[in-house]
């Protein structure tokens, strides 16, 4: 059997069993909060499951559309996001909430464009690179991608700048100049786009309380367990809980008390229940998914589909490692769902496409 073929099989398996340990674990308080929060225990659980079939429809879809369609078109993708993105800012679409503007309402379902945001970036700049610089690229080249980068890289940090969404930021800033280094491209341009990035988290930071105050905490300089704190201190304690083995998937009392526990926190809830040994068990089913990717990459020549299977295990690795790390106090606390495992529609969505366009790559893949 081809290599293409055994990597399917992987990449399908981990993926299966991330979605379904997601299930599995959420499954106990997901039942209590649907009955606190919707008088019926299932609601969650089916609205969650609705989400990850639509979204493998999604992703079956992008499966089977030509490579070369993704890449002639992958500009309208990223121009529709960024108008779904303005959107969010309309009354008639848009929905707050906690004060935040980052969902569209169409009164069945709400999606939040910046979760899709980070699909259609990478797909754009997988396809921009390779089509505007030839191996050999000379310095005219090189300008013809920095400045639409430069361009997009600016629009997406005022938007998400509005939407107050400094985490989605921060992916998309790092998958981008991590694609864009892998590419070859010179040294001077990928580090003034670090420098961008970086001045603008402070920016972000400095400007903005709530996120000061965040950090702070996190650098031990103010303490406020019952208020920005309590969710990192709750967490710690259904992590330390949860021992070697865990409480068991029956329940997770500690966990019950974390805001978020579905979403946000899932992590803490994982620890909890299924203790060291279930959370070493996630975090090696990230590595492994990583490591499929980048097998996938190396056995392509197709330089756009390199570069999107190097920028999805980057999306993916690193949104999972600023999640679990926020929930230990590596890193201050965000508001980023776990690949896979978080409840919410929008980002499975996204995340299910990408593994489709995986799929895409090693059918067409001929190593």
């Amino acid at each position: 059997m081809q290599k293409s073929g055994y990597l399917s099989y992987y990449l399908f398996g981990v993926v299966c069993f991330l979605l379904f340990f997601g299930f599995l674990v959420s499954a106990s308080i997901s039942a209590e909060l649907s009955a606190q929060w919707f008088g019926k225990p299932t609601y969650y659980f089916f609205h969650q499951l609705s989400a990850v079939f639509i979204a493998c429809i999604a992703g079956f879809i992008f499966s089977k559309l030509p490579l070369n369609f993704l890449r002639k078109w992958s500009w309208i993708f990223i121009l529709l996001n960024l108008i779904l993105m303005i959107l969010v800012f309309i009354p008639l679409f848009g929905k707050s909430v906690g004060g935040a503007y980052r969902w569209l309402n169409f009164k069945i379902f709400t999606l939040q464009p910046s979760e899709l945001l980070k699909l259609t970036f990478i797909l754009y700049l997988s396809a921009l690179l390779p089509s505007k610089v030839s191996k050999k690229g000379d310095k005219k080249e090189w300008a013809s991608i920095f400045f639409p980068f430069l361009a997009i890289l600016i629009s997406l940090i005022l938007l998400l700048y509005f939407q107050s969404d400094l985490s989605t930021l921060a992916v998309i800033a790092i998958v981008g100049i991590i694609i864009y280094f892998v590419f070859g491209t010179p040294f001077f341009h990928t580090l003034f786009m670090l420098l961008l990035s970086v001045v603008s988290f402070l920016f972000f930071i400095a400007f903005s309380p709530y996120r000061l105050k965040r950090v702070l905490i996190f650098l031990g300089a103010i303490r406020d367990p019952l208020g920005f704190g309590y969710q990192t201190d709750k967490a710690r304690i259904a992590i330390g809980s949860g021992g070697i083995f865990g409480s068991g998937l029956e329940g997770a009392p500690q966990s019950m008390l974390i805001p978020h526990p579905l979403s946000d926190s899932i992590f803490a809830v994982i620890s909890e229940q299924t203790g060291f040994i279930g959370a070493l068990i996630v975090i090696l089913a990230y590595l492994f998914l990583f490591f499929v990717c980048l097998k996938i990459a190396f056995n392509t020549s197709d330089k756009f589909s390199q570069l999107f299977a190097i920028g999805f295990a980057s999306w993916i690795c690193i949104q999972a490692f600023v999640n679990i790390s926020a929930m230990v106090g590596l890193v201050p606390l965000t508001g980023i769902p776990l690949p896979f495992l978080s409840y919410g529609g929008s980002h499975i969505l996204a995340e299910l496409i990408g593994v489709g366009i995986l799929f895409n790559i090693l059918k067409n893949t001929k190593k």
